[in-house]
């Protein structure tokens, strides 16, 4: 078997845990898929109408999260990490069981969902992949923050730019070959929060299962969490986790070059959206050829799931 062909999970694999902004207690159950079927979100709590695509021009919201929702008003909100976890492992079928509208949090970033999703492996399908390959520069901006793709031969960079006023966070900025690169500091990068926007976050009804032990949150020059960091380029290594899992809202891997400033979820589906507009901005291709190399996987994880 290539892994150029489609690939989903050897066996199903759960997880429990509160979700960010509503603050409930979900369950989610990530099942083996067919070829061909795609990410899908299932809301069991829900009798009818309850499959949700994670597809670009299905995304509702992108306040602090993005949220999918399908014509009957179903919806699956903070998809991003999850999303991500699936790109970079090059999950390209499965079926998300979730009883409510918010994917958990766990720990704030992809760690949990990348552990368990290697030790459930991968299976390997007959079935050929297909790719997006951009053959245009396309940008969107709204003022000072933009958001570039533009062609690549055979690779997903990302370089993103990061700019608070904040002393801790500051400017940062990381460039990643998402095929290629280790990418564990990007997985186990967590979301942020400024301590002094906490009080507006609440009033507008989001973060209410928010905490230290699912965010990093920053107040003034200091981090609050015990720990500390992960690494010394969290903050924009979190956003770079995001673009990746909101990337793959497109249903494909991609082929690529992106530049980032200032960007985020809303930023990243108003390019797609741009980009999909017309077709002579992309290209589906349907890899056969085995001469091409392994690197549709980010290459550091392809011997952990094989």
């Amino acid at each position: 078997m290539s892994y150029l062909t489609q690939k989903t999970l050897k066996s199903e694999i759960a997880f429990n845990g509160i979700a960010l902004h509503s603050g409930h207690d979900v369950r989610i159950l990530i099942k083996p898929a067919e070829p061909n079927s795609g990410i899908v979100f299932k809301r069991v709590d829900l009798k009818n109408n309850n499959l949700v695509y994670p597809n670009f021009m299905n995304v509702t919201n992108t306040s602090l999260n993005t949220t999918i929702e399908n014509e009957f008003g179903a919806k699956v909100s903070t998809i991003e990490h999850l999303m991500g976890a699936l790109f970079g492992l090059g999950i390209d079928n499965a079926l998300i069981e979730i009883d409510n509208e918010e994917v958990p949090i766990l720990d704030g970033s992809a760690k949990l969902f990348i552990e368990k999703i290697i030790s459930a492996g991968t299976e390997i399908s007959n079935q050929p992949i297909k790719i997006i390959k951009i053959n245009n520069k396309i940008t969107y901006s709204e003022g000072e923050r933009f958001i570039t793709i533009k062609p690549s031969t055979l690779t997903l960079d990302i370089d993103f730019e990061l700019k608070y006023l904040n002393p801790i966070i500051g400017n940062q900025r990381n460039t990643v070959k998402v095929y290629e690169d280790d990418l564990t500091d990007i997985f186990n990068s967590r979301t942020f929060c400024l301590y002094e926007d906490i009080e507006f976050i609440k009033k507008n009804g989001l973060a209410k299962g928010g905490s230290l032990e699912n965010a990093i949150v920053v107040d003034n020059k200091e981090i609050l969490n015990p720990e500390g960091l992960r690494n010394d380029k969290e903050f924009v290594n979190h956003k770079i986790l995001d673009c990746i899992g909101d990337l793959y809202t497109c249903g494909y891997r991609i082929i690529a070059n992106v530049i980032c400033s200032q960007g985020g979820h809303y930023l990243t589906n108003q390019l797609l959206r741009k980009v999909f507009e017309n077709k002579d901005n992309f290209s589906i291709i349907e890899i056969k050829e085995r001469n091409l190399p392994h690197t549709l996987i980010n290459s550091s994880l392809l011997k952990s799931i094989a």
